[in-house]
């Protein structure tokens, strides 16, 4: 039997709340909203791409958001010590370049795990908490938040196009 993207039950963000549960809550949204884009698809039309010349597929927002919420949660805000999962030095866009329908399940299951990853990374950690970039920038927590949820809802309105192109699926 062929692998299917599973369905996802989008969490609702919540409507009232302080301010840590609230940009949890919306990057939650997000991250099902992407994951909900590409329930019931097949391998093949998940690494189908939006058009020419574009290299862009729903497999390959599933691989960079993997690769996202490693760098920025994992790497940067909790200075952990590990490589990326797709990224390299020589193919900076391999997360949408190298695809290969036999590893579609496997994608998905990197997302969830970086996903629980990430949440337990920063668990502990206050919005104000701070980390420096190479660059000399220093950036918060709370502009990590807000900025994985800009990230998500740009990608998320490419998988509502890329969907639509695939088999005519709309909606939120």
């Amino acid at each position: 039997m062929t692998w299917i993207a599973p369905q996802v039950d989008r969490r609702t963000e919540p409507y009232v709340a302080d301010e840590r549960a609230m940009l949890q809550g919306w990057l939650d949204r997000h991250r099902d909203t992407l994951l909900g884009k590409c329930a019931g698809l097949t391998p093949e039309q998940l690494v189908r791409p939006s058009a020419e010349p574009s290299n862009l597929t729903l497999l390959g927002l599933v691989r960079h958001m993997a690769d996202v919420e490693r760098s920025w949660f994992r790497q940067r805000v909790a200075g952990q010590k590990i490589g990326d999962l797709y990224f390299t030095e020589d193919r900076p866009d391999a997360d949408f370049e190298v695809l290969d329908t036999a590893q579609a399940e496997a994608a998905f299951a990197a997302l969830r795990a970086e996903i629980d990853a990430a949440d337990q990374a920063v668990a502990h950690r206050g919005l104000d908490d701070t980390f420096t970039m190479a660059d000399g920038r220093t950036i918060s927590l709370r502009w990590v938040y807000v900025h994985m949820i800009e990230e998500y809802a740009r990608h998320n309105g490419h998988a509502d196009l890329l969907r639509e192109r695939i088999d005519g699926a709309t909606g939120e």
